[in-house]
């Protein structure tokens, strides 16, 4: 979808909750009542919300899975809005450079981290709940450590529980992280996002890194980092 499409600036948006039918590319699961637009006053527009369960609403894109997105960009980026003890997961098909398929599953439900040979568990480290979050997915890293490299992410799913309100891919790392801090302050991504894409400025929210570094840091103090299939 986003194949012939130019990627080389600084973002590459592929959902925001403004326009007439902002999932219009998007199959959704779960009902009008599961999967549903509304203004959302602490953010100033409009918003999707996801509730139900995480099983069964969903909603991915492209909506024909025959069809690749083909996006490129290093960070695949969410402003999402998490309630406290719900479920939340993202599945991200990505093709390596060995032109394989593999599956990314992050999730809320997942303890650890676990790699098979086209799939890999992860779990969300450190998810911040109940605050606007610009979550910040590094593709590359984790691709290159569970598989063989990134060429391009061709399916985004977003599961139930949330609210969303812009997903995009960014090809530069967000400035200002310290080593051992995977939250930076919501203003160290002004000069990289644009200004259509950011927060509105008193919007109290935080930007989350989550790459494999950060969790492999937390598995290992938790002491739980396995492997069901050695790496390839």
């Amino acid at each position: 979808m986003f194949k012939n499409n130019y990627q080389g600036g600084a973002v590459v948006e592929i959902f925001s909750g403004q326009g007439n039918d902002p999932v219009a590319k998007w199959k959704l699961s779960g009902g009008p009542s599961a999967i549903r637009k509304e203004f959302n006053k602490e953010v100033k527009g409009f918003v999707y919300c996801l509730e139900g369960s995480s099983q069964t609403v969903k909603m991915q894109m492209p909506e024909n899975g025959k069809i690749a997105l083909g996006l490129l960009q290093r960070f695949l980026v969410l402003q999402v809005n998490i309630p406290q003890r719900k479920d939340f997961s993202i599945e991200l098909v990505i093709t390596d450079s060995e032109h394989l398929k593999r599956r990314l599953h992050l999730s809320t439900v997942h303890k650890e981290v676990s790699v098979t040979l086209l799939h890999a568990k992860i779990p969300f480290v450190g998810l911040k709940r109940n605050i606007w979050t610009t979550l910040c997915i590094d593709l590359v890293s984790f691709t290159s450590e569970l598989f063989k490299g990134f060429l391009t992410l061709d399916v985004i799913t977003l599961f139930a529980t949330c609210k969303v309100r812009r997903i995009f891919t960014m090809k530069t790392e967000p400035a200002g992280m310290l080593n051992d801090d995977m939250f930076l302050s919501g203003d160290s991504l002004v000069d990289l996002i644009p200004r259509s894409c950011q927060f509105p400025p008193d919007v109290c929210h935080v930007t989350q890194v989550l790459n494999m570094e950060n969790v492999q840091k937390a598995d290992m103090r938790a002491g739980l980092l396995s492997t069901d299939c050695g790496s390839s």
